[in-house]
């Protein structure tokens, strides 16, 4: 859980949950966990401009992926 305090912007987070954090002039933006894979931060101007998210998929004799 993410909250905002406005006055003095200070955010507080919850350190139980596994996530990450970005702050953007002032917003938060929380980037979720997931099971497994990749996300790659692409920083313009010395602020995140991207985030991409990949996963990887195992082969295990499916029919279709």
């Amino acid at each position: 859980m993410v909250r905002k305090i406005d006055e003095d912007m200070i955010a507080k987070v919850d350190l139980c949950k596994n996530a990450v954090y970005i702050v953007n002039d002032g917003q938060l933006t929380e980037v979720a966990a997931k099971s497994h894979g990749e996300d790659i931060i692409t920083w313009k101007n010395n602020k995140v401009l991207d985030v991409i998210r990949s996963e990887r998929i195992r082969i295990n004799g499916q029919d279709m992926v």
